[in-house]
């Protein structure tokens, strides 16, 4: 029998609204692979297109989390990480990397932190410098192109984009530690959207790209960087992992679409899980 592999996803929690853990539990767990959590803080809804939600940092529970885990020898296969809201959650997600890495695994960082050119009013203009901090220790950078030139401290430019401007990012990405980075938002016309990859080892740059979907839909970062690890963790290589993934986001965005879903409630990506399972080769 196959040793399953385990995941240490470190996220917030939304009780409504799909996106952070609500989304890598179920998506991350459909891929065979086990989704232990440290949330860091709890909320009522997400907070796009939502008022009067309630809000409850965790902070102070996460490093006794982590000190009872070191008392069961408990080891991860990947350490997977999101919207982080704080300088002092990015310093214990740090010393999470340093307690809990090890020879084989892979610590993905999705940098949760700006789109459309605007860092999330909730950051101080310091917060990007913290953040490529900690994108130095991961093995995989999942950023868009906002948080990019952010922490590269770089002008927002709007796209489309060429593939010269792409690949400048991702080999200024990958200087600061990471081995592969994927760049999502990445567009040279109006007709398809997706991600580029770049393994700096290699020297491959691939894009995944689908065709655009109209709208501004909640969770999907979380439901491709979700899907892309799973695809990672199931031995697929780092180009075709991400267009399973840009494939599985733009689906379930299309069926979301499609069912008049109301755009706060998050996209129906439940409905396409075995679509993803079968991308990724499991039975």
């Amino acid at each position: 029998m196959l040793k399953q592999k385990r995941v240490a996803a470190i996220h917030d929690i939304s009780c409504f609204g799909k996106c952070s853990l609500t989304v890598a539990l179920p998506i991350i767990s459909a891929a065979g692979v086990e989704c232990s959590v440290i949330p860091t803080a709890v909320l009522s809804t997400h907070t796009g297109g939502f008022t009067g939600f309630t809000y409850r940092d965790l902070t102070t529970d996460v490093q006794p989390i982590a000190d009872h885990w070191k008392t069961l020898n408990i080891e991860f296969d990947s350490i997977y990480t999101g919207y982080l809201g704080s300088f002092e959650q990015l310093e214990l997600v740090s010393t999470f990397f340093d307690d809990f890495k090890n020879d084989h695994s892979l610590i993905l960082v999705d940098p949760v932190m700006a789109d459309n050119g605007v860092l999330y009013q909730s950051f101080p203009k310091t917060f990007p410098a913290g953040m490529k901090k900690l994108c130095s220790k991961a093995d995989v950078i999942v950023p868009n192109i906002t948080e990019a030139v952010l922490m590269l401290n770089e002008d927002y430019k709007e796209g489309p984009y060429t593939k010269e401007y792409i690949e400048n990012l991702l080999k200024k990405l990958a200087k600061i530690g990471p081995k592969q980075v994927v760049l999502t938002g990445v567009y040279f016309d109006d007709t398809a959207l997706g991600a580029a990859t770049y393994d700096s080892e290699t020297g491959v740059i691939s894009y995944a790209l689908a065709e655009r979907v109209e709208g501004y839909y909640h969770g999907t970062g979380d439901i491709f960087g979700s899907a892309l690890l799973s695809g990672l963790l199931n031995d697929i290589p780092l180009a075709k992992a991400a267009q399973i993934a840009v494939d599985f986001t733009v689906k379930s965005i299309a069926w979301t679409k499609e069912a008049g879903t109301d755009l706060r409630f998050g996209v129906n990506f439940e409905t396409n899980i075995p679509s993803l399972t079968q991308a990724l080769g499991l039975k």
